[in-house]
């Protein structure tokens, strides 16, 4: 029986994953699973694309990892691949929880795990009647929301199914936030409702902490995690133009971390999460804005190469070449002065502050290979292809 790669497009990651398996020894099928037609009848099962019948790839599988990028179609994936009687990584039960921002908190609040204080109000900003009149609700729900956390604070509205930062907005008065409220239409993305949370004070930057679990082992925490940092928005995700560091994490937050991973993991034998947090640090901060503004000016300058390599299309035809002269670009980048004095800003603040860490949200297929791996030295490919290959062996 073998080990699955379900994706929708070979990206970087997905790349990442076959040349580990590779260099692992592990053999690899692979699933597409977007121009495909997956029928059941009385006469069974079949899954073909237009030119290739994968029936029986799906049939001598055992595992699934499911690499579908749309949360959508990765939720329908593992619940289609589990009724077929495959086990999946990461899980049908463990996609319904990541799939929205709200049901990952509620499981870490269960724990008493610390998250920002968060509202949901389940009535949609506007309400279409069947004759077509419009109910404008957004008063009602800042009022609500107003009741919870002070505007003076800074209210943050967020889509519970969002990604890559789209529809993340800060209110900081009154008129901000109705307009804000006004924008979240039902989507795909916000399903239903409206979600709001306090403005953590985060300085300039966040985090990404990797925790995974093997079947047969305890679960653990890669004790170096990403720091997402820069000074271009209130939100931090590299998408919008910031850079990537690393940072040693104290154990205190490792242990907290694995404690995420238990609460979001139910009882699956193996997992993997990429944790976001931040840390509330205030006014506690140990250096001056001016300065680390200037040095991230410096490593904004440094971490150019890096970004000409990511977008040369020799990815598509020499990977593996594609990758050498990143890690070399990124090596060179981790070298400089800049790079070192920020990257030791961020682990004196994370330890300085590390009572006031808060977990805000967790995914359950991260991308890794053009900077969580690089940054923090750790390929998630390999803890995913371990975890799939334990629910083989054990």
């Amino acid at each position: 029986m073998s080990i699955a790669l379900l994706y929708e497009r070979s990206e970087s990651d997905e790349n990442g994953i076959k040349l580990t398996a590779q260099d692992l020894g592990i053999d690899l099928v692979f699933i597409p699973f977007r121009k495909i037609a997956l029928s059941i009848s009385k006469e069974g099962f079949s899954a073909k694309t237009k030119g290739k019948d994968y029936t029986s790839t799906i049939q001598d599988t055992a595992v699934v990892l499911n690499r579908a990028q749309s949360k959508n179609r990765r939720l329908q994936a593992s619940y289609i691949m589990e009724q077929l009687g495959k086990k999946t990584l990461n899980s049908s039960q463990i996609e319904f929880i990541c799939y929205s921002k709200l049901r990952t908190l509620l499981n870490l609040h269960k724990e008493d795990i610390p998250i920002p204080k968060t509202i949901f109000v389940p009535c949609d900003a506007t309400d279409t009647l069947k004759n077509g009149r419009e109910i404008h609700n957004q008063k009602d729900i800042a009022d609500l929301f107003e009741q919870e956390i002070p505007l003076s604070q800074g209210i943050v509205i967020k889509a519970d199914a969002g990604t890559h930062g789209k529809m993340i907005m800060l209110s900081q008065n009154r008129e901000e936030l109705e307009a804000h409220i006004k924008e979240t239409k039902p989507t795909i993305i916000n399903p239903i409702g409206v979600v709001a949370q306090e403005l953590v004070q985060k300085w300039f930057y966040d985090l990404r902490i990797i925790v995974s679990k093997e079947k047969g082992k305890q679960p653990t925490c890669f004790q170096t995690a990403m720091a997402r940092a820069g000074f271009k928005d209130f939100r931090t995700n590299t998408f919008l133009g910031n850079l990537v560091f690393h940072a040693k994490l104290p154990f205190y937050i490792q242990e907290l971390a694995v404690k995420c991973g238990k609460a979001l993991s139910k009882d699956n034998e193996a997992w993997i999460f990429a944790l976001d947090a931040m840390v509330n640090v205030g006014e506690n901060k140990n250096t001056d804005d001016a300065y680390l503004k200037e040095e991230l000016d410096k490593a904004t300058q440094a971490f150019l190469s890096v970004q000409r390599v990511k977008s040369d299309e020799t990815r598509l035809t020499d990977f593996q070449g594609w990758t050498g002269k990143l890690e070399k670009a990124f090596e060179t980048y981790k070298n400089t002065s800049a790079y070192e004095n920020i990257k030791d800003i961020i682990e004196e603040s994370v330890e300085k502050n590390k009572s006031a860490l808060v977990f805000h949200e967790a995914n359950s297929c991260p991308e890794f290979w053009e900077n969580t791996r690089l940054a923090t030295g750790l390929n998630v490919a390999i803890p995913l292809l371990k975890g799939a290959k334990s629910l083989i062996d054990n």
